[in-house]
């Protein structure tokens, strides 16, 4: 049985038809709007993915890799572009000659070429797409607490055995009516 059948196949430990597939409804990480890490990765227009790359290129000259992590660190880890999006959008910058491809120490690097530093003066008055978004302060603990109780339970999904999956799965809904608890609170104002 592959991993990815034996894990639908425990689908009854988390719930039932609450939470099935890889956390919920919808695949990968279910149906919490952009996964359980408050949209670690986000979705983002194209033109905001081609906007953001020549933002960074401008700056220095990057591969592919090192432009989605430096997204990922200026958004505060709110968004990573997929290599999907990075690597055509990458391509269609070097096709309309606004970036060019160049070979450094074996390295194949993206820098911004003139057309493309005037395509960004022409736009001078644009935010930064990693900027876009506020979130309070607490979000960033939040979302780093879900990543480790993540963790966690597939440790107990992988190793654990038939009762510590089902006391994890226990252990899980008691969090989530704990959470439901708080925002039912009444408060002060």
């Amino acid at each position: 049985m592959s991993r990815e059948r034996e894990w639908y196949g425990r689908r009854r430990h988390f719930g039932g038809d609450v939470m099935f597939g890889p956390m919920g409804p919808g695949g990968k990480f279910g149906a919490m709007p952009g996964g359980p890490f408050g949209g670690g990765r986000g979705r983002r227009r194209r033109g905001d993915v081609r906007t953001a790359l020549l933002l960074l290129l401008a700056e220095e000259p990057r591969n592919g890799y090192q432009l989605m992590q430096a997204i990922e660190e200026l958004s505060g880890g709110r968004w990573r572009p997929s290599p999907g999006a990075v690597y055509p959008s990458l391509a269609q910058l070097e096709d309309e000659g606004l970036i060019r491809g160049v070979d450094r120490d074996g390295t194949k690097l993206f820098e911004v070429t003139d057309a493309g530093r005037e395509h960004l003066a022409a736009r001078h008055d644009a935010a930064p797409p990693w900027a876009e978004e506020d979130e309070p302060s607490s979000f960033g603990d939040i979302r780093a607490q879900i990543k480790q109780l993540h963790i966690a339970v597939m440790q107990v999904v992988h190793a654990g055995d038939e009762d510590q999956v089902a006391r994890a799965s226990a252990t899980l809904a008691e969090a989530r009516r704990s959470l439901y608890r708080i925002l039912a609170e009444e408060t002060d104002e």
